[in-house]
């Protein structure tokens, strides 16, 4: 099984931001608000022969409702977990070094007393809905 953050394509006309709403919504069943920019990851691949370069654009977010079991069911199984277990749990070395930077960043935040937006308690979403890619 494949345990991956959530991503996706921008529909024409869409922010980063809107992508990354629409995407956590529509494939984890959670509603979620932005409150800051995380960094973006960047990776090759083959589809049909073609090489494909893609940057997915990650964002600290908090939950506003919804619920899991409202998951796109393309997925196998949606989880939200704890920093400790997606730097465990998720496939990709990018992925979790990207969920070690959230948790330093957050902490870091939190030791300064800072008021930014990134540094409230609730969890981001490198320590998100993690889905499995596995498909049904």
């Amino acid at each position: 099984m494949t345990w991956t953050l959530p991503k996706g394509t921008p529909n024409p006309g869409e922010t980063r931001e809107q992508t990354a709403l629409r995407e956590v919504a529509e494939e984890t069943g959670l509603e979620v608000r932005i409150t800051g920019p995380l960094d973006s990851i960047d990776y090759t691949f083959i589809q049909r022969g073609t090489r494909i370069h893609k940057t997915v654009h990650y964002f600290f977010m908090v939950p506003t409702g919804g619920d899991l079991a409202r998951h796109d069911h393309e997925f196998e199984e949606v989880r939200w977990v704890s920093f400790d277990d997606a730097a465990h749990l998720l496939t990709f070395d990018t992925e979790r070094a990207l969920v070690l930077r959230a948790r330093a960043e957050l902490a870091s935040a939190a030791g300064a007393g800072s008021g930014s937006a990134s540094a409230e308690t609730e969890p981001s979403s490198a320590d998100a809905a993690q889905r499995a890619t596995a498909p049904r």
